[in-house]
């Protein structure tokens, strides 16, 4: 039977189990806390924007998923989860770079995106990713499963990015790390200063060890690690006052 003949909603559920079946979920403790716990960003969150930043081939041209995979240490084996994953441009490649003993998960809010998605993955036949619909305040993934997450142009767009990092964490495997890809731009225009991105996540237990602006299109990418315990919600200091922007 042809693959692509599978309705894209039996596909998303197929292949998150694909993925997830193996991994411990995540903890009550990490989806327990209400939202209203968490401090709000008192800055500005970008309008959710397009699915896709730019065309795949303008982007291949100028070797972007190349230089940021190479450079996140992507390899055979790695088990990467995909946030804002859209149309799959990072997905796709993902899949190709980690083969068939690694896996990618690839996440969004936007149904329509991840319905289009599957019927991507599955007409190419790529058995190595699964497919989850996330949450404005959650990732929604499974607890101590990443060797990599990948946040590419779209943390700007996250309303409640304290609680979203901090139930981020427990996903990463021991050794695992978050990479951002943005631009240093006001969180209004598409993009967030790297000194309040710093500021943002180090204020929900992780530290930075890596950063580089050599991308062709554009921006920045941050490497993080987890670092020390998780604070409580209530613990959490907000970062905009102390890096205000233009």
């Amino acid at each position: 039977m042809a693959r692509h003949a599978t309705p894209p909603k039996i596909i998303l559920l197929t292949l998150a189990l694909m993925l997830i079946g193996g991994c411990q979920q995540s903890g009550a403790d990490a989806q327990n806390a209400p939202v209203m716990e968490f401090p709000r960003p008192e800055r500005t969150v970008s309008a959710i924007g397009d699915t896709e930043f730019s065309t795949e081939a303008a982007r291949d041209q100028a070797g972007e998923a190349e230089y940021v995979m190479d450079w996140a240490g992507v390899q055979l084996g790695t088990t990467v989860a995909d946030i804002g994953a859209g149309e799959g441009y990072y997905t796709i490649r993902l899949a190709d770079r980690v083969g068939p003993k690694g896996r990618v998960l690839a996440q969004d809010i936007n149904r329509g995106a991840l319905d289009r998605l599957g019927e991507r993955v599955t007409r190419e036949q790529l058995d190595n990713v699964a497919i989850k619909e996330g949450a404005m305040d959650d990732p929604r993934l499974p607890e101590n499963s990443f060797d990599r997450i990948f946040m590419v142009h779209m943390y700007h767009e996250i309303k409640q990015p304290y609680a979203f990092l901090w139930r981020m964490r427990p996903a990463l495997a021991k050794g695992g790390q978050v990479i951002v890809v943005d631009r240093d731009r006001a969180t209004h225009q598409h993009g967030i200063p790297p000194k309040l991105l710093f500021c943002e996540f180090e204020s929900v237990g992780y530290r930075l060890t890596g950063f580089t602006e050599e991308l062709n299109l554009g921006g920045y990418i941050a490497r993080f690690e987890v670092n020390g315990a998780r604070p409580a919600p209530s613990a959490i200091r907000t970062c905009a006052s102390r890096y205000p922007q233009s």
